[in-house]
């Protein structure tokens, strides 16, 4: 795996507050999720893959990020992430790219799913280390008895989230994509 030595922050406006993603000059993203601060989501980034360098620009991943707001969640999975991981957690993160929208599963089934299902810690802790946010889904996971559970971004953008995959909310129309 080669590190990145640069990398294009672009951050677009959405129904759930801004939405940065931070990806190579390949487009792979890196790191994203609901927030401005490109500093701070640099931070989420494992330190081995790190890029030296963050300047601004367009990244085509955004045009996913509008898709999924327009109800097309389909189009996150054509966007290539790079993430650096245990052995477990990229299977976790690979899994996590296979739930499908409006189907959550407990931390339990993701545990099961990933064919270790003592390990409900585990699945719990490679959703916490997901540094790419939406285009790996970890808000598909929820706690066994149901609750949300915790969320990087709040719970009340997980929520949303779930909310607009169960067949509700719609709502960027693509011509609203903007850079911040």
């Amino acid at each position: 795996m080669t590190t990145p030595t640069k990398a294009i922050a672009h951050t677009v406006a959405t129904p759930d507050g801004p939405f940065t993603i931070i990806a190579t000059e390949n487009a792979q993203v890196l790191a994203s999720g609901w927030t401005s601060d490109a500093a701070g989501l640099a931070e989420r980034i494992n330190r081995q893959i790190r890029p030296d360098s963050l300047g601004t620009g367009a990244t085509p991943a955004a045009e996913a990020v509008v898709a999924y707001y327009d109800g097309e969640p389909s189009r996150l999975a054509s966007v290539e992430v790079l993430q650096h991981g245990t052995e477990l957690q990229n299977l976790g993160w690979s899994t996590l790219r296979e739930l499908e929208p409006g189907q959550p599963v407990s931390y339990a089934e993701f545990a099961e799913l990933l064919k270790r299902p003592s390990a409900v810690r585990a699945a719990a802790a490679i959703c916490a280390r997901n540094a790419a946010g939406l285009f790996v889904p970890c808000h598909r996971v929820l706690r066994t008895d149901g609750s949300l559970g915790g969320f990087a971004w709040g719970t009340h953008v997980k929520q949303a989230l779930l909310d607009r995959e169960g067949g509700g909310e719609r709502g960027l129309n693509s011509s609203a994509l903007f850079t911040l």
